[in-house]
């Protein structure tokens, strides 16, 4: 299969202070494998101006291949992932985080197993590899695990890291799921439904983990992991 183009959704809530350096680091990076880029910005309902923040960049940045979407309410990361998989064109989409905890200079490795026609799935593991990882939050830590432990035996893969941002996939995969999950379920949702698809090809990259504490605006919280344990049972065993 030939591949010329990749498609970046971006959800974007209350990011004002990092939204135009994730930009920039998207706008500014050197693929390889002669890839065009898109990229596809969902405002989930901001009210940090980080609106105003993403019309100034779209205006001074005409050129670059930019679709911009405005939720009229917040609706969460997993609808506003799905608002852009609506719009994406790229016969590769990956998801990415407006907070710079991943770096899209990984773009390249995190591809590489999808253009060499190996994979039709690779998720970019924090805990696999030697990039650098800041040391922060055992129990957030803890929670990953145990999630990935938990999706892992319900799906029967080997992941080790479920809970990661960093997700690519061919086009025709990710758009033949039928996603409903509005949050942060979107990640052990898509996990369970990709895992039943026959004889897919699932691979995981190391990458490097810049995280942030709730100072710094980190969102997820337990509440979401309560709701990431019901995910895994809803879309593994009943769905």
């Amino acid at each position: 299969m030939e591949f010329s183009k990749l498609t970046v959704i971006l959800p974007v809530y209350n990011e004002f202070d990092y939204i135009i350096t994730t930009l920039d680091k998207i706008k500014n990076n050197k693929l390889k494998f002669n890839l065009e880029i898109e990229i596809i910005v969902i405002n989930d309902f901001s009210n940090d101006g980080t609106e105003e923040q993403l019309k100034i960049f779209k205006e001074e940045n005409r050129t670059f291949n930019m679709q911009y979407f405005n939720h009229k309410r917040n609706l969460g990361k997993g609808a506003a992932i799905r608002t852009g998989l609506k719009h994406a064109t790229g016969e590769i989409i990956l998801i990415q985080d407006a907070d710079l905890e991943y770096d899209p200079i990984e773009y390249n490795k995190l591809l590489n197993p999808i253009i060499t026609g190996v994979a039709d799935v690779v998720y970019g593991s924090r805990f696999k590899g030697s990039g650098p990882q800041r040391a922060l939050f055992f129990w957030h830590y803890l929670g990953n695990k145990v999630l990935t432990l938990l999706s892992n035996i319900f799906s029967n893969l080997n992941l080790t890291d479920m809970e990661t941002c960093y997700k690519v996939f061919k086009n025709d995969i990710i758009k033949s799921l039928d996603l409903r999950e509005n949050r942060f379920g979107f990640e052990p949702e898509v996990t369970a439904k990709i895992s039943k698809i026959e004889k897919i090809r699932i691979y995981e990259v190391g990458i490097a983990y810049y995280g942030r504490d709730y100072s710094d605006g980190k969102k997820i919280n337990w509440k979401d992991g309560i709701s990431a344990i019901w995910c895994i049972f809803r879309y593994n065993l009943f769905d």
